[in-house]
């Protein structure tokens, strides 16, 4: 028997089998002073989607959904060849996301008591991370995700999500990047190739209607 489609919204967010990924809201990516900010990005503009995140971070508990926070750890060991490469010819070499640092925390968000943390050390959160079997284990299908930066590790973990089947809807507003561009880019991209673009007023729109319907 073929497996249902979710083709609507309400579907695709449904808490019985959708989860709220969190992706490296850190202080080396939003933080004044942090990586980001010394490399010249627009942690300004980063730092306005925050508090929009944080409030789709409390309506997903308020309506059961699992919050699952993504984090990058850059430390020496987990850089491979190529990322030195990369990062000595971009000018980028300065350490960032090192183990027990200010620039690996969060940034105005928080994990809850007994919400996972995934770490990872690419840009991407499925491969070589445990996040696949925390979601085989919840029986997850669908992936609402937010987080920074929409054209590396957002795009990255729903692009190798969507690989692997699972729904990927990208909150534009509760994500930022590094410049407007490259922000805008990220969103065209992903609705033409991967999964839905909404907003955060149409995911609460959606899980307004679905409660609503269970209490009908």
């Amino acid at each position: 028997m073929a497996e249902q489609l979710l083709s609507t919204l309400g579907e695709k967010t449904a808490p019985a089998h959708a989860a709220l990924l969190v992706i490296d809201v850190q202080n080396d990516f939003v933080a004044t002073g942090g990586f980001f900010d010394r490399v010249g990005a627009d942690v300004q503009t980063i730092q306005q989607s925050i508090p929009r995140l944080v409030r789709l971070i409390d309506h997903a508990r308020e309506a059961r959904m699992p919050v699952i926070f993504v984090q990058a750890i850059y430390d020496p060991q987990y850089v491979s060849a190529p990322m030195r490469e990369r990062n000595r010819r971009s000018g980028r070499e300065m350490p960032r996301c090192l183990t027990g640092t200010w620039g690996a925390d969060f940034y105005g968000v928080r994990p809850a008591a007994g919400e996972p943390v995934v770490i990872k050390h690419r840009y991407s959160a499925v491969p070589n991370t445990e996040l696949v079997p925390l979601l085989e284990q919840r029986g997850i299908r669908s992936l609402l995700l937010a987080g920074v930066a929409t054209d590396t590790c957002v795009e990255s973990t729903a692009r190798d999500a969507y690989f692997i089947d699972y729904y990927v809807t990208l909150v534009s507003d509760c994500c930022a990047a590094a410049s407007a561009a490259d922000h805008a880019g990220a969103l065209a991209r992903f609705e033409r190739d991967y999964g839905a673009v909404v907003t955060f007023d149409d995911v609460i729109t959606a899980w307004n209607k679905t409660l609503s319907a269970l209490k009908a």
